[in-house]
């Protein structure tokens, strides 16, 4: 049997690297363009990729590609037409589980970050402005006992949710707009009784923060569009730490221009690395880069669940963390 190789389209942390080591040849790069990844991936080079949410394996490129199966270094999958590798007999793996905890604590990091106006308080402070402490300096929004509304009650909305309910908030969710499907108290564990489900046009007119955990799908592409925006209170927080796409960006500098909402805490972008024109410039959008995931132990997490995708794959085998249509 010949040795398995891996490409790796950019460098994860171990132990993944050292699992596909053990396995067979690896060759990681350091971000790849649109063509490197077409080359390498129909050159018969290579056994499995390991990708990231920003390489992209549509039909067309699954169609001609000469590998066995694609380790996604995410649990998102929306970069690869699933359907299209299962046609090509192409394996698809996640990493599901080990990012729930630490998106969840970037959600919140978000939520109070917009909510108390911290980036510009951070920026007044670096900015030699700050003379002393006065009454209606940097006011922002009220936390405790506002109502944090969930769009898509999944693990990381159910983690968000947790932490919401230590800050006294009350919690109401829609399960996967914009169709509802009512969820048991089963589904929701300790959840049941402490939360609330209530329809999609609900959440977004009764919410003071409506934090977005859907995947991205072709219904929820620009769920958040600009009917929806101007549904939302005027003191209203948007957090998004889902899918870029979920939230229509040239949409959301109008609003937030405008007064529509209040803020917003961003970590995923329409188009990334590319922001919508005038979106870095406002003072209520507060923008990390895709952070989503970085705490360590869940980096290392996904790089092992990747690399054992990877090496299952190369040996014909059923990934553990599978992905199909």
């Amino acid at each position: 049997m010949k040795t398995p190789r891996f490409l790796v389209t950019r460098e994860i942390p171990e132990p993944g690297p050292s699992i596909l080591e053990d396995a067979g040849d690896v060759e990681i790069r350091d971000g790849m363009s649109a063509d490197e990844l077409r080359e390498a991936v129909t050159g018969g080079e290579y056994d499995v990729v390991v990708s990231q949410v920003s390489d992209r394996f549509n039909s067309e490129l699954l169609s001609e590609a000469r590998i066995r199966g694609i380790a996604n270094y995410a649990v998102g999958y929306n970069n690869i037409d699933v359907a299209a590798a299962a046609e090509h007999g192409i394996a698809v793996g996640n990493t599901p589980d080990v990012l729930n905890d630490a998106t969840a604590n970037t959600a919140m990091l978000l939520l109070l970050g917009a909510a108390r106006r911290a980036h510009e308080a951070a920026e007044y402070l670096r900015d030699g402005k700050f003379t002393g402490i006065g009454p209606k300096l940097l006011v922002g929004q009220d936390v405790t006992g506002a109502t944090l509304g969930i769009a898509g009650m999944g693990r990381i909305g159910k983690a968000v949710a947790r932490r919401a309910l230590g800050f006294d908030m009350t919690v109401i969710f829609t399960q996967r707009p914009p169709e509802d499907r009512a969820v048991s108290d089963d589904e929701l564990d300790d959840l049941a009784g402490r939360v609330r489900q209530v329809p999609w046009d609900e959440l977004v007119e009764t919410s003071d923060y409506l934090s977005l955990h859907v995947p991205l799908t072709e219904d929820t592409t620009h769920l958040v569009d600009a009917d929806v925006l101007r549904r939302m209170k005027s003191t209203a927080v948007l957090v998004n730490t889902a899918r870029g796409p979920v939230v229509d960006e040239n949409a959301l500098v109008s609003a937030l221009r405008d007064g529509e909402i209040f803020a917003a805490g961003l970590d995923v972008f329409e188009n990334e690395p590319e922001l919508a024109d005038g979106l870095a410039d406002l003072p209520n959008a507060f923008l990390l880069p895709h952070v989503g995931s970085a705490e360590v132990s869940s980096r290392a997490g996904m790089a092992r669940k990747a690399a054992e995708n990877a090496v299952a794959m190369a040996r014909g085998e059923k990934p553990p963390y599978e992905v199909t249509p």
